[in-house]
């Protein structure tokens, strides 16, 4: 066709015999197999083409142009087409399932153009090839079952059915092999993953793929396939053991080594690189307790472990890959803490009554207390006991470690209102460890005790005329129990007697006020009773006596007795006869104070007299005798003025005025006869008054024996309790007490009768009986002081008393 272009472009003129010559073309087509020996025969073209052999010798027959130079050449003399050499379909036709090499021939003068087609047979004379020997393909271990992946198909020159007509596959578990029949291709080979890759189980795989051809015997050939497993990260870290368990003592230092953990990743690379961590879930406190090495994963003390907080943590450890999508896993470490006896028990007072009644019954409960130990066994075991020296013990509960508080004798709020109760609790640990807890109680009262005075009986001694409305003494009662049971008031106890009716006593405070003035010489000595009552439910009471003695004051003047007065002056006049001798009494001068004791204790003193030579007074008796003899030139008329004065502090005196008139014997002796029948008139009266005298002093002298006697049965050792005499009946006797230096007396005396008069003075009192026949004579009740140490009976201890032993004589 190139030639036919070039032809028409010389000159138009040629355009119209081409168009001719083309509708004269002719065609013809041989077929001969490759690989013929040069000079193979291929056909007869002037024979196909009705060409004699004249007209090949007219006219010159030749190949003008062809697709394949020098395959093939024709005769000229007969038109017989030969093969020029051996041919190679693959190189002549490497791009075509059919090999036609076209010949251009032409027939000269007239130029005639023939085409002849020469079909080149395949014969089977190439085995099928792969492009490579070796093929490594790389899958990723993820791949899915089913995955494709087209391979190299291999090449045979050959064509039709001498190409490759099949692939085969080695045997294996994880591949198959599909062909895939393309047209313009040919037989395409394509791997098919039938069962999910491995790599950390194969990460290689050796394949074999055979190709082969059609011929017979067909032709094969071979293409290692090696597959190199890609890892992905689909192994997550492994830990090596099962179970984590590790045993840790509490209280170990921080940075202490727990325990290693350990884990694997099958993956490579960094897929396979592992991690140590805490999840972020962990929990913040275990935080604080615990770290762990990241690239070793020792796990490793950060803080203070504490038995009794935790007894056993349980850790979640995390190892994770390096991976892209890094994988982890996780895994439990158990630690158990090892107890410490590191706590001491504890006290716990869960119900507590803070005050009881002191009636409360051996047994009864006060508190519940709960001893709690946080560690365990032997540490945790705890004995609980309280000190000894309280009414209290502790009684085991039902529950454990729980305990009763609980009274185990009777209480006496009196002797103690407050107990400390120490609570000690140890446990059995080595070394044991304890702790104590103090529980005050306190002991509420009950109305059990009843007033007490502070003294029974009680004596007092009031100076007579006080002032009335004046508190005069004080009673005081105590009560040893509490608030309003220890609450006292007071009253009297009224009787018969209305010298209590002349006293008020506060209430309250025990005061007691008298209400009128007292008179020693009306009223000596009293008693009564005071009742003391608390205001506990029920009130409970107690009384006591009072003794109140009234103490003289010298309130009375000297009374004087003889000589007789009727205007109040003492006067009278005595005569004796001018020959008596010296001594001779010449009178006694009686006198009388009502009040006792120093008061009551006259003494006489000469404060006028005519001559001091003749007459002498005794200081303490007020007898007035003779000094010496009477003579011719003294005065037959003396005048004696006598002053009696008490002993009182501010001293009280009388005087008296005797008038001696000195006689004759025989004029004396006339006037004792004078008086002798008067005194016969009253014989029977001084009869009388004798007897009574008489039995008055022997009464009194037998209380004094029994007084003595009694005070010799006692020990020395006196006490201050006053106790009445029951020998003494309040009406013959009285009795005073005074103090001299620092001793203290008291002064017994006799009283003075009714329908008698008394005469007292320093060591006797004269009972004057007037005598109607005799003047002269007198009855007179002398008595003896006897000073000795009052006995328990008596009112103060270690005191002396004087005791005045009354007899009766006639003078």
């Amino acid at each position: 066709m190139e030639q036919r272009r070039r032809d028409s472009s010389r000159a138009p003129g040629c355009l119209l015999a081409l168009l001719l010559w083309n509708v004269a073309w002719a065609q013809v087509r041989y077929s001969t197999s490759e690989e013929m020996n040069e000079g193979t025969l291929v056909g007869n073209i002037a024979k196909d083409l009705g060409l004699d052999k004249n007209t090949l010798r007219e006219r010159k027959y030749r190949i003008v142009s062809s697709n394949a130079d020098s395959l093939f050449h024709v005769n000229q003399n007969d038109g017989v087409l030969y093969v020029s050499k051996k041919i190679d379909r693959e190189e002549v036709c490497a791009q075509s399932s059919t090999c036609l090499i076209s010949l251009k021939t032409v027939l000269e003068n007239p130029l005639e153009v023939h085409y002849v087609e020469v079909e080149i047979q395949d014969v089977n004379d190439n085995s099928p090839s792969f492009p490579e020997k070796e093929a490594v393909l790389e899958i990723s271990e993820s791949v899915l079952p089913g995955a494709r992946i087209q391979l190299q198909a291999a090449r045979d020159p050959d064509s039709g059915h001498f190409s490759v007509q099949q692939y085969k596959l080695s045997q294996n578990d994880h591949f198959r092999l599909e062909v895939k029949d393309k047209r313009d291709s040919g037989k395409i080979p394509i791997l098919v993953v039938q069962k999910s890759l491995d790599r950390e189980t194969a990460e290689r795989h050796s394949l074999l793929l055979t190709a082969s051809d059609g011929g017979k015997p067909p032709k094969s050939g071979q293409m290692n396939i090696l597959v190199n497993v890609l890892d992905i990260n689909d192994n997550a870290p492994v830990f090596i053991k099962d179970v984590y368990s590790v045993m840790l003592d509490e209280n170990v230092p921080v940075g202490t080594t727990v325990i290693h953990v350990n884990a694997t990743d099958l993956d490579e690379g960094p897929n396979g690189e592992v991690v140590y961590s805490f999840p972020n879930s962990m929990n913040q406190r275990l935080l604080k307790l615990f770290d762990i090495n990241q690239s070793t994963g020792e796990i490793l003390v950060k803080g203070l472990i504490d038995y009794e907080e935790n007894e056993e943590y349980e850790i979640e450890i995390r190892a994770t890959d390096k991976g892209l999508a890094p994988l982890a896993t996780e895994k439990s470490v158990i630690i158990k803490i090892v107890d410490v006896n590191d706590n001491a028990p504890e006290i716990d007072v869960t119900s507590f009554s803070s005050s009881i009644p002191e009636d409360s019954r051996p047994g009864t409960t006060v508190a519940l207390i709960s001893v709690n130990d946080m560690d365990s066994g032997l540490n945790g075991k705890v004995i609980c006991v309280v000190n000894e020296d309280v009414p209290f013990t502790l009684s085991p509960s039902i529950k454990d470690k729980t305990y009763s508080l609980v009274t185990k004798s009777h209480l006496d709020r009196e002797k103690q209102s407050k107990y400390d109760v120490t609570i000690v609790a140890k446990d059995a640990g080595k070394p044991p460890l304890s702790s104590e807890k103090t529980i005050s109680v306190v002991i509420s009262d009950v109305n059990d005790n009843s007033p007490v005075f502070s003294l029974s009986p009680y004596t007092f001694y009031v100076t007579e005329a006080n002032e009335p409305g004046t508190s005069v003494f004080s009673v005081k009662a105590l009560d040893d129990d509490d608030n309003d049971n220890a609450l006292i008031t007071y009253h009297i106890l009224r009787s018969e007697d209305t010298v209590s009716s002349f006293l008020n006593i506060n209430s309250e405070t025990g005061d007691i006020v008298a209400l009128k003035s007292f008179d020693f010489e009306t009223l000596k000595t009293f008693q009564f009773q005071v009742v003391a009552t608390d205001s506990g439910t029920p009130s409970l009471s107690n009384n006591v006596t009072v003794n109140v003695f009234i103490l003289d004051q010298n309130d009375n003047a000297p009374v004087i007795l003889y000589p007789l007065s009727s205007n109040g002056s003492a006067e009278g006049v005595e005569e004796i006869p001018r020959n008596v001798n010296a001594g001779h009494l010449v009178t006694k001068v009686r006198a009388y104070d009502a009040d006792i004791g120093y008061n009551g204790w006259l003494l006489f003193s000469l404060q006028e007299v005519t001559d001091h030579s003749l007459f002498g007074l005794d200081r303490y008796t007020g007898q007035i005798r003779t000094l010496r003899s009477f003579t011719e030139t003294d005065e037959a008329e003396h005048k004696l003025v006598i002053l009696v004065k008490d002993n009182g502090n501010v001293s009280l005196s009388a005087t008296a005025t005797v008038v001696v008139k000195v006689v004759e014997p025989k004029e004396a002796f006339a006037a004792s006869d004078v008086k002798s029948p008067a005194k016969d008139d009253d014989s029977n009266v001084t009869f009388y008054l004798m007897i009574t005298l008489g039995s008055v002093s022997a009464l009194f002298i037998i209380s004094i024996i029994v007084l003595i006697a009694m005070q010799c049965s006692k020990t020395p050792d006196y006490t201050s309790k006053y106790l009445e005499d029951k020998n003494y009946d309040g009406t013959l006797c009285h009795s005073i007490q005074y103090r001299s230096g620092d001793k203290r007396y008291m002064l017994v005396g006799p009283r003075m009768s009714i329908g008698s008069t008394i005469v007292p003075g320093s060591h006797a009192n004269t009972l004057v009986l007037p005598d109607r026949r005799r003047r002269s004579e007198e009855v007179r009740i002398m008595h003896t002081v006897i000073i000795m140490p009052c006995s328990e009976s008596d009112i103060f201890p270690n005191i002396y008393c004087q005791y005045i032993v009354d007899y009766a004589m006639l003078n």
